[in-house]
């Protein structure tokens, strides 16, 4: 199957931070936490795809995100912690040369994502906990997050829509 094949088949939608996705699942036990606003679902997914040329740009959520592989060829996952390190993790098949299957972004961690240079797609899943919910979800501007971090100024500015 190809990528568009793939979004065709799940019906998938754009996403705003870039690339495909659809939800697959959202628990129906909720929970009160601290630092959340209301409610949130103890758990989600999605499927989530990136072609070759399309990123996932830079935001960051209040959950830690757990990162599947699938299908298609890896995926650098580019993540800034609250130090400010910059962090590179490869989504993919080749876990002899360091690639990993499954990865997880720490919650309130900036991060973005692209489909590796000899990729043609990227196909993954995202699992959230406590569930995603939008109200949870900050997209950065290149300005905001240059300004924090000015020494990744250059992979902020080439991953970011601003």
């Amino acid at each position: 199957m190809n990528a568009d094949q793939l979004i065709e088949h799940y019906k998938m939608e754009k996403h705003p931070e870039g690339g495909a996705f659809l939800e697959t699942y959202r628990s129906s036990e909720k929970t009160h936490l601290n630092g959340f606003k209301g409610e949130r679902n103890l758990s989600t997914g999605i499927y989530f795809l990136l072609k070759q040329g399309e990123f996932s740009a830079f935001h960051k959520i209040k959950s830690d995100e757990m990162w599947h592989f699938y299908l298609g060829e890896s995926l650098r996952i580019i993540e800034i912690d609250l130090e400010g390190n910059l962090i590179e993790t490869v989504l993919g098949r080749n876990i002899i040369n360091g690639e990993k299957v499954q990865y997880t972004v720490a919650a309130n961690h900036w991060f973005a994502s692209i489909p590796n240079t000899n990729s043609k797609f990227s196909f993954v899943g995202c699992s959230v906990s406590p569930g995603f919910d939008f109200n949870d979800f900050e997209l950065a501007t290149s300005t905001k997050l240059s300004n924090l971090y000015p020494k990744h100024n250059e992979l902020i500015k080439e991953l970011t829509y601003e």
